[in-house]
């Protein structure tokens, strides 16, 4: 990849992985209108590590907080925050489940563009309805394992490009009746385990490969990790007097631009 490339790409997955309008929408766009190849394994192993380090340093103190009293509680000093670290695991386990079982069906039959397209639009609606349906005075404190739960499964249909993972977990975190704000946090600490599971198997297959441009990796790295930060920073700061319906709006527009592209 050249230079334009490599940043186009990397600020598109920085922007894209926690906005709930779908990284995989936005990047099969350079392909599509410029006629760009695919970025490859080692960029994506990349630009996720970056988004990684961007989640964890927003949330660190979050984090810092979460892991002491995670620890504690193997002392007999069990509290809400512990609990939300087991809630945190379980609402992991059915993405990464269906993600190992299903990633040969995905890749063969869902990473189409119609299918982004499609999903990009119909996901979109949905969190335009559970914004104005949804979205009550719940906060983390009033997480419960069930409703954990059922976030994690509404993480699954994540799988399904175009969906936005973000996305559809803030949409299930609505329509639970939790605030817009405790809803993108859990999201985004939801994000984690996931971000570092999916970069943990692409380094992986990463090792099959012969050699690799550490330059253009590199500064991947840090362009998505920037703008991944950003974005979550701008995104906690007006996601409470915004709302959701700018970027239902927005999803609409690419869907149907999409659609237009690809007829």
């Amino acid at each position: 990849m050249d230079w334009l490339q490599v940043l186009l790409l990397a600020l598109i997955q920085g922007l894209t992985e926690f906005l709930p309008i779908s990284s995989s929408a936005h990047l099969i766009l350079p392909h599509a209108i410029l006629g760009w190849p695919d970025q490859g394994l080692a960029f994506d192993v990349a630009v996720h590590f970056g988004s990684l380090l961007a989640v964890i340093t927003y949330f660190r103190r979050d984090l810092l907080t979460l892991a002491g009293a995670w620890f504690h509680s193997f002392a007999g000093r069990r509290s809400h925050n512990s609990d939300l670290v087991w809630m945190l695991a379980l609402a992991t386990l059915p993405a990464g489940i269906a993600g190992l079982l299903g990633k040969d069906f995905i890749e063969l039959h869902l990473r189409s563009a119609w299918v982004i397209a499609w999903a990009t639009i119909v996901f979109g609606l949905l969190l335009g309805w559970a914004d104005r349906r949804g979205g009550g005075e719940r906060t983390l404190v009033n997480m419960t394992l069930m409703a954990a739960v059922f976030i994690g499964f509404a993480q699954v249909l994540a799988l399904i490009p175009g969906t936005s993972r973000s996305g559809i977990t803030m949409t299930a975190a609505l329509l639970l009746g939790f605030t817009r704000v405790d809803a993108a946090r859990f999201s985004f600490l939801l994000s984690i385990p996931i971000i570092a599971a999916s970069a943990g198997y692409l380094s992986y297959k990463l090792l099959a490969l012969p050699a690799v441009d550490w330059g253009t990796l590199g500064l991947g790295f840090v362009l998505s990790a920037l703008s991944a930060y950003g974005c979550i920073h701008f995104f906690m700061q007006v996601i409470s007097r915004m709302g959701m319906m700018p970027f239902v709006i927005y999803r609409l527009i690419l869907g149907g631009a999409l659609l237009v592209l690809f007829w």
